[in-house]
């Protein structure tokens, strides 16, 4: 079973910009989420972890090993699907996981081949085996890219940004294999901005705001912070307008010829409004917008970490 301890963590681009501020995290077993805006520091923190970039400061162990002393056996023990994955458009399906098992030195042939059939069930693209990359769909492109994650049973795989562009069956179908794989005691690390990503899926949470950890633990907690600030009223439509000016609108439904909100605010002064259960959505805008509005948040400066 893998384990991530992260203590320290900083990391300082060339051009100034700090991209992470001393972040402390543990990473267990299951679907750990890493959420946050773009420019929240994620994608450098995946970079650390997965040994393509040094940190400026800090300690990073994956199983207890320490990142800067075993790039290799770490990379070993690592799955990691990128955002932007690409395949060979005309090989196979499982002629480019043969491939990828015969770049990571996974032989013979007879167990390689038996891996690679195992990875397609795994992932539901077994009856697509021999469908080339060019012919799949986004969902089924971003399955094979897991597939290729398991190639060699790694403890630990970082996803990152994986519903982007996804429609809604693809996601909800990509959201449930990744809980299939998490009952296998692996850690999944899955960093995106996509809430509904991380409310379906992971049992913890980790909020990047401006590389510093905005907040750590379970889901529910962050909801929790939420409640008796959501909610929902009706308003004309010649209103509406102006209520977006005032509130965090998170949903607009027309309705009898007006609309039908649901806001997040400490309240609401603008007419009748049902306070209602929030959701880990509500959550998030509200605790972004507190964090804006208060005097202590600052600005990380610009840059594409």
């Amino acid at each position: 079973m893998g384990q991530v301890t992260i203590r320290g963590l900083n990391h300082r681009y060339k051009t100034g910009v700090q991209a992470l501020r001393d972040v402390n995290l543990d990473i267990g077993a299951g679907i750990f989420g890493l959420l946050g805006p773009n420019g929240a520091g994620k994608t450098t923190m995946i970079r650390i972890l997965i040994t393509l970039l040094k940190p400026t400061d800090g300690r990073v162990e994956v199983d207890g090993l320490e990142i800067g002393g075993h790039r290799g056996e770490i990379r070993r023990r690592i799955g990691y699907l990128p955002q932007e994955f690409s395949t060979f458009s005309r090989l196979k399906t499982w002629e480019f996981l043969d491939y990828i098992a015969r770049l990571r030195a996974i032989g013979p042939k007879s167990r390689r081949r038996a891996l690679v059939e195992k990875v397609l069930e795994d992932v539901g693209l077994y009856e697509a085996r021999d469908r080339r990359a060019m012919k799949l769909s986004g969902g089924m492109k971003r399955r094979l890219g897991i597939a290729q994650t398991l190639l060699g049973d790694p403890d630990i795989l970082v996803i990152d940004e994986p519903t982007v562009g996804l429609d809604p069956e693809e996601r909800v179908r990509f959201r449930n294999l990744l809980s299939d794989l998490a009952r296998r005691d692996k850690v999944i690390l899955l960093s995106t901005h996509i809430v509904g990503d991380i409310s379906s899926t992971c049992s913890h949470i980790a909020l990047l705001r401006e590389g510093r950890v905005a907040f750590d633990g379970p889901p529910e907690d962050l909801t929790a912070r939420a409640r008796g600030r959501t909610w929902k009223t009706t308003v004309a439509a010649m209103d509406l307008d102006g209520i977006k000016s005032r509130y965090s609108v998170i949903s607009t439904v027309p309705s009898n010829g007006g609309f039908e909100v649901r806001l997040v605010a400490g309240r609401f002064d603008d007419g009748p409004a049902e306070a209602v259960e929030p959701n880990l959505e509500d959550a998030y805008v509200d605790f972004m917008r507190s964090t804006d509005e208060s005097p202590e948040s600052g600005s990380a400066g610009e840059g594409g970490w």
